[in-house]
C-alpha cells in the first residue's frame, strides 16, 4: 500500500457533476489499497467572482482582508468533497491550509511555504481518513490567512507529498497532460509523455499554464514526481521527473505564448554603477519579479533599460520606475502592454548549435519583429508584438517538427 497525493483544480471540481466524478475516482484509489491525500481548488470560475466582487466593493483591497476573501472559495470545495466521499462510504475530512499545518511568510497574495506541520493530517489517516486539504492557501507567522498566488494549489500538493514521504504527486486538471504547444492555438500539438523538471520549469515560466511555476520548483527541490492528468479521461498524461532519469533529450520538447507580460522601458538612463541595481531592488523590494532586461549600448554617457514584468504587475513596477526616475535620471518611463512572449523549450538545446538561427529565421521569414531576447541553455525566448504571438506559435511549432512523434530507438 502506497501514499499518493491528488491534487484537483478548478475544473475538475467545477460542479456537482465533477465534484461527484473526483469523489469516484478518490473512492476507487482507496478501495485499491492506497491511502490518499487530496488537494483542491476552488470550483471553477469562483476566484475570478471573488475577485471582481472585490473590485465592485472598493478601490482599496488591502492584502490581508483579499486572501481573506479568495481563499473562502477552496473551504467550498473541500467540504463538498467530504460529502461526496462520506456517500461512498469513504470516510473524509477537511481542513483549510492553516489546519493542516500550512507555514508561509507574512507576504500576503504571493505567501511562500516555510513549513508543513501537518499533525492533524497524519491524525486523520491514522483513523482511516481521506484528508483533504484546501490549497493555495496556509496560515502566516503572525498568524494570519495567507494565499499563496495563482496556481498556489499545485504547490500545496507538492508540499504536502514531500512532508509526507510520497514521491508522486498527481495533478488533475482539464487537459490529459503537457502538450508540445498550447492545442487550442497549435491543433497539431502532442501529449507528451515526460519531461525533465527543468524543460517544466522553462514551459511554466513562458506561457504554459498546465502547471505553476513555483510547485515545479519545489518539486525539482524535493524530488517530487509530477503526474498531470485529466479528471476528464483519468488516462495516464505527463510525467515529470528528473532529467537523470530520462533516456531521450529531444532538440526542441515545446513552444511556449504568453501575452500576460507587459514591458516597461526607462530612457537615458545615466550609465554608472549602480544604477540598474537600485531600480531592480526597488522592483524586488516590493515582491515584483522581474523577467527580460535589456540595457541598450552606450551613448553620451546615457542609455535606455527595458525589462518585462506581469501584467498584474503593472502598475506597482510602474509606482517604482516613476519614484526612482529623478535619481536614475531617465528622460521618461514607457510601459508597454502590447507586446509577448514567445519561447522553445528543449534539453537538447544544450549539444545541438543551430537552434538560435533556425528560430530567429522563421521568425523572420514570416515578418515577425524580435523586440527583445533571453536565453538560458535550454530555452530561447524573444519579446514580440502580442497580435503577432499565435503566429509565431503556429510557424515555429513547424519549423522544428514538434507535430511529428519522436523517433524510436530500434
Amino acid at each position: 500500500m502506497g501514499l499518493v497525493v491528488q491534487k484537483y483544480g478548478g475544473t475538475s471540481v467545477g460542479d456537482a457533476e465533477r465534484i461527484r466524478a473526483v469523489a469516484d475516482h478518490v473512492a476507487r484509489t482507496v478501495r485499491g489499497g492506497d491511502e490518499v491525500v487530496v488537494v483542491v481548488s476552488a470550483m471553477g470560475k469562483t476566484t475570478d467572482g471573488l475577485l471582481r466582487l472585490a473590485e465592485d466593493v472598493s478601490s482599496v483591497r488591502p492584502g490581508r482582508e483579499m486572501d481573506m476573501l479568495v481563499t473562502s472559495g477552496e473551504r467550498i470545495s473541500m467540504a463538498l468533497l467530504c460529502m461526496a466521499l462520506a456517500e461512498r462510504g469513504v470516510p473524509a475530512a477537511s481542513f483549510t491550509g492553516s489546519q493542516a499545518g500550512i507555514i508561509t511568510d507574512t507576504i500576503h497574495q504571493k505567501a511562500r511555504i516555510i513549513e508543513v506541520k501537518g499533525d492533524r493530517i497524519r491524525e486523520a489517516m491514522k483513523e482511516g481518513k481521506v484528508p483533504v486539504v484546501a490549497g493555495f492557501q496556509g496560515v502566516s507567522l503572525s498568524r494570519d490567512i495567507t494565499s499563496l498566488g495563482r496556481g498556489g494549489s499545485d504547490t500545496t500538493a507538492v508540499a504536502l507529498a514531500f512532508f509526507n514521504d510520497t514521491a508522486t504527486t498527481e495533478i488533475y486538471t482539464d487537459v490529459s497532460g503537457v502538450f508540445t504547444a498550447d492545442p487550442r492555438i497549435v491543433p497539431s500539438a502532442r501529449k507528451l509523455a515526460r519531461l525533465s523538471f527543468e524543460e517544466m520549469l522553462e514551459i511554466a515560466a513562458t506561457g504554459g499554464r498546465v502547471l505553476a511555476l513555483r510547485s515545479v520548483e519545489f518539486a525539482r527541490n524535493y524530488k517530487v514526481t509530477l503526474h498531470v492528468r485529466s479528471s476528464f479521461t483519468w488516462e495516464p498524461g505527463t510525467v515529470v521527473t528528473e532529467e537523470d532519469e530520462m533516456m531521450e533529450q529531444p532538440l526542441v520538447s515545446a513552444v511556449t505564448s504568453d501575452t500576460s507580460a507587459a514591458k516597461i522601458t526607462l530612457t537615458g538612463v545615466a550609465d554608472r554603477p549602480g544604477i540598474a541595481a537600485a531600480l531592480f531592488k526597488a522592483l524586488a523590494d516590493r515582491a515584483i519579479n522581474v523577467d527580460v532586461i535589456v540595457q541598450n549600448v552606450s551613448h553620451d554617457g546615457t542609455t535606455d533599460i527595458s525589462f518585462t514584468i506581469p501584467k498584474d504587475d503593472l502598475a506597482a513596477s510602474m509606482e517604482v520606475a516613476d519614484a526612482l526616475q529623478p535619481e536614475l535620471g531617465a528622460r521618461s518611463v514607457v510601459a508597454d502592454v502590447g507586446v509577448a512572449q514567445v519561447a522553445i523549450i528543449g534539453a537538447g538545446m544544450k549539444t545541438h548549435p543551430g537552434v538560435t538561427a533556425r528560430m530567429f529565421e522563421t521568425l523572420a521569414a514570416e515578418g515577425i519583429n524580435i523586440e527583445m531576447i533571453s536565453t538560458s541553455p535550454i530555452r530561447l525566448s524573444c519579446m514580440v508584438r502580442a497580435e503577432v504571438a499565435e503566429q509565431a506559435l503556429q510557424v515555429l511549432h513547424r519549423a522544428f517538427e514538434l507535430d511529428r512523434p519522436p523517433a524510436t530507438a530500434t
